[in-house]
């Protein structure tokens, strides 16, 4: 005798229903003592860098003697 899919879905179903209700006692569920703490990693270096670089160049600028053109390489 075969039954068919549906019947094996409920059968299932209520085995699994039936089989958690004694583990649902032992199950608690409770806030933890201490805050839970998220560290988000940021990286902000290329935010630093563009700042720099345009900082750099300003006083490149501004001071042209100070800072001499590299040599060509060959």
């Amino acid at each position: 005798m075969t039954i068919p899919k549906d019947k094996k879905t409920r059968a299932g179903a209520i085995a699994v229903a039936l089989l958690s209700v004694p583990l649902s006692s032992c199950i608690t569920v409770k806030a933890p003592d201490k805050p839970i703490e998220i560290n988000l990693n940021v990286d902000i270096t290329q935010e630093v860098l563009v700042r720099l670089q345009q900082d750099v160049q300003q006083l490149i600028n501004q001071n042209p003697e100070a800072f001499p053109p590299a040599p060509a390489k060959p």
